[in-house]
Order: structure tokens, then C-alpha cells, then sequence
């Protein structure tokens, strides 16, 4: 196995995305915003210079062509190196659980401070918006279905893992509800 540098999650996110059709910064940011930021947030900010240092590095090449009336276009494509630093990383183990930032646990754990509608209405309004979350999971995981690669499958775990979580928290949100209203 190659040693190579250690980079950040930002770094190992945008060689992962270049294995799969997204060649532009345009097109890592919609993928980002389509999928990945369903769990893992990367803002537009960071894409460029992460696209920057990889070419520095060797971890990927960038493909410039010239289009009539337009700026030209920058197409990134992983290199051998690139692929060995996404392998090892895929291959290490998980560093720590993650720790969810939810701002509705953190009010409701303060809830003795506001009144008992307030809280009621705080979860019944977090609710629909994980009901929302759930349709728009469903819509993904149908398009996904349309995919006919390998890469689809594991794309699918993750949604599963989405949906999983999110059918989760909106028993929790229907349990804590029916909870405070006694």
C-alpha cells in the first residue's frame, strides 16, 4: 500500500465525487446540493481550492477547453494517485460516531423555559419538515433506481440509512407530541 498524505474530509468527498460523471466544479456542487449534503455538508467555498490543491498533489488533472462566447471549461479527472489516496481512506477505519447537531433537541432540552404550546408547536413544525425530508428521500431514491452502475447500490445504502433515520425521528417527534399533550 502507497503512503500518501493525509488530507481532510472535504478532500477525500471531492475525489469520491470525481469517480462518478461530475467532471465541473458546476457539477461536484450540484451533486453536493442533490445528495451528498443530505449528510455531509460541504459548501460551494471549499470545492475550488479543494480542486486546486488536488491538482497541486498529483490527485487529479485538470482538462481545459475552450467554449465560443463562454469562459472556458475545467474538466477534472482522478489520477492513479487519486485513486490510491480515495482507496486508503475508504479502507480506514471510521475515525469517531458522528455527533448530530440538532438545534430542536437543544430548545427542547431547555423547554422547561417555554411554554407548553411553544414546544408543541417547535416539534409539530420539525415533523413536516421531516416529512418533507422523507418525500424528497423517496424522489431521490427513485432516480437512483433509474441508474444501472455499481456505484447505485451504495448510493442506495446511504439513502436507506436517510430514510431509516428520518421514519426514526418522526415517530420520536409523534411520541414526544402525544408525551406533552397528556
Amino acid at each position: 500500500m502507497v503512503t500518501l498524505k493525509n488530507y481532510n474530509h472535504t478532500t477525500y468527498s471531492i475525489l469520491g465525487i470525481l469517480t462518478t460523471e461530475c467532471r465541473t466544479g458546476y457539477a461536484i456542487k450540484q451533486l453536493i446540493d442533490e445528495s451528498l449534503s443530505h449528510f455531509w455538508k460541504i459548501s460551494y467555498g471549499q470545492i475550488y481550492p479543494t480542486l486546486k490543491l488536488i491538482v497541486q498533489d498529483g490527485l487529479a488533472e485538470v482538462h481545459t477547453s475552450t467554449q465560443k462566447g463562454k469562459p472556458d471549461r475545467n474538466e477534472y479527472f482522478l489520477t492513479p494517485k487519486g485513486r490510491d489516496a480515495l482507496k486508503t481512506w475508504l479502507e480506514e477505519p471510521v475515525e469517531q460516531i458522528p455527533v448530530e447537531r440538532n438545534e430542536i433537541l437543544l430548545k427542547l432540552f431547555f423547554g422547561s423555559y417555554q411554554s407548553k404550546e411553544s414546544t408543541i408547536s417547535l416539534i409539530k413544525e420539525y415533523k413536516q419538515k421531516l416529512e418533507a425530508r422523507y418525500e424528497t428521500y423517496k424522489n431521490i431514491e427513485h432516480t437512483i433506481s433509474t441508474y444501472n452502475n455499481d456505484a447505485s447500490l451504495y448510493w442506495l445504502f446511504t439513502l436507506d440509512y436517510g430514510k431509516r433515520i428520518t421514519i426514526a425521528a418522526i415517530e420520536w417527534c409523534t411520541s414526544t407530541l402525544n408525551q406533552i399533550s397528556v
